[in-house]
């Protein structure tokens, strides 16, 4: 039985680029010829449907209408044409919190909330301390909500939602937010919706995450419905469009704001990054073979050269740098036109991205030739190889377990 339905629905925003700032600026404006408002369509005739105890996840770059949608399922927005039907009560997990009176106490916010998805004040206070003990505020719920962290906020606003007994349950990036131990208790009480037969609806950009929970995917960009089917399909047709996207992007960005230095001796002449088919990519998964590929020029003969990589996260923490002395790959000399390759069987960055350096020095690393300071850009999913979701690095291991000796 489809619980949400969805019949050639668009939705329309009209946006205002100029406004008057000042009594003055408004009274000269009124004899302006009116500037044209601009229409952003967020939505544009998609439809679907889905069913009773259905785990569905929205996937789509920044901008492609998956906010948009769950508000018109949450009833928050209205279509601009087309219908909307939703057959069930629902609980939004869309912006915790936004619904929160700063003056009110935690305590006075949680019976507010209730009231106003139509419990009573005997439904509430008997979930109340379920709601409290979940958000780990115990001593804080007396506490106005102007004081409250934003974690705090988002750790109340979670649980009033899980709470208050939906039917339908939406969640909009919820995971991106709140202390690493909150965001896997999120997730433990996602999953135990689920086993209860309940209809969740998911949006993330932890790509590993929605194929394990969602058996099935809605694909948005720019509006427009992409794919619907299996979550392992539509995945990977987004992520092959969205490698596609970056790669250009990249290609379009790399040497902007770059930092080089060195005497010109022998110069670098391409920087790029290839797959284990040695196919050229700006975007990898975890665990995928990777090559960083530099293309050099000796304008003379160069004895025992030093080739360096370096990768950064973007946040600037220093994650490697290898090069061939230190691996005792030793070079007796350079000259004219040439290539230098760092290879990794299984790469271990977690998603992310990465600033690459690339870079030759005389072989004591003391004079440098030709010196890319991160220059380009690498980016990383987490991927099917990726045992891990937090952290900086994947570490595939084995765990081994005792249980029954004497303490």
């Amino acid at each position: 039985m489809a619980l949400i339905q969805f019949f050639d629905v668009s939705k329309r925003f009209v946006l205002h680029h100029e406004r008057s700032r000042s009594f003055q600026e408004l009274f000269v404006n009124m004899f302006r010829p009116r500037q044209a408002h601009e229409e952003f369509w967020a939505l544009r005739n998609v439809s679907f449907e889905i069913d009773q105890g259905e785990s569905v996840a929205i996937v789509g770059p920044n901008g492609s209408g998956k906010s948009t949608t769950l508000k018109l399922v949450s009833r928050i927005l209205q279509p601009t044409s087309g219908k909307v039907v939703v057959t069930k009560r629902v609980s939004a997990l869309l912006e915790l919190g936004a619904g929160f009176h700063p003056e009110l106490t935690g305590r006075e916010n949680i019976f507010l909330n209730g009231s106003l998805l139509g419990f009573s004040r005997a439904d509430m206070r008997a979930r109340f301390d379920d709601i409290v003990e979940f958000a780990e505020l115990e001593q804080f719920i007396d506490t106005p909500i102007k004081h409250y962290s934003t974690g705090m906020v988002t750790r109340l606003g979670f649980a009033v939602a899980v709470y208050t007994d939906p039917e339908i349950l939406i969640t909009d990036e919820v995971l991106a937010v709140g202390d690493e131990g909150f965001q896997r208790k999120c997730l433990d009480r996602i999953w135990q919706f689920r086993r209860e037969g309940r209809t969740i609806i998911f949006v993330s950009h932890a790509l590993s995450t929605v194929r394990s929970l969602c058996a099935r995917s809605i694909w948005l960009n720019k509006g427009r419905l992409m794919a619907d089917g299996p979550s392992a399909d539509v995945v990977d047709a987004y992520m092959i469009d969205a490698y596609k996207t970056l790669e250009a992007k990249s290609a379009a960005e790399r040497h902007l704001g770059a930092q080089r230095w060195g005497s010109g001796q022998a110069v670098i002449t391409d920087v790029h990054f290839l797959d284990g088919d040695r196919r050229r990519r700006d975007v990898f998964e975890t665990g995928e073979s990777f090559i960083v590929r530099v293309e050099f020029l000796a304008q003379e003969k160069i004895e025992r050269p030093q080739f360096g990589i370096g990768i950064h996260r973007a946040d600037g923490v220093h994650v490697a740098a290898p090069n061939n002395v230190a691996a005792r790959c030793e070079v007796p000399y350079i000259e004219g036109r040439g290539a230098f390759e760092y290879r990794v069987d299984r790469l271990p960055l977690l998603q992310g991205d990465y600033e690459i350096t690339a870079a030759i020095y005389d072989h004591e690393a003391i004079h440098p030739y030709d010196h890319h300071h991160r220059m380009y850009t690498l980016h990383v999913w987490n991927g099917a190889g990726a045992a891990d979701r937090w952290g900086l690095v994947n570490m595939p291991g084995s765990w081994r377990v005792e249980q029954g000796g004497t303490p």
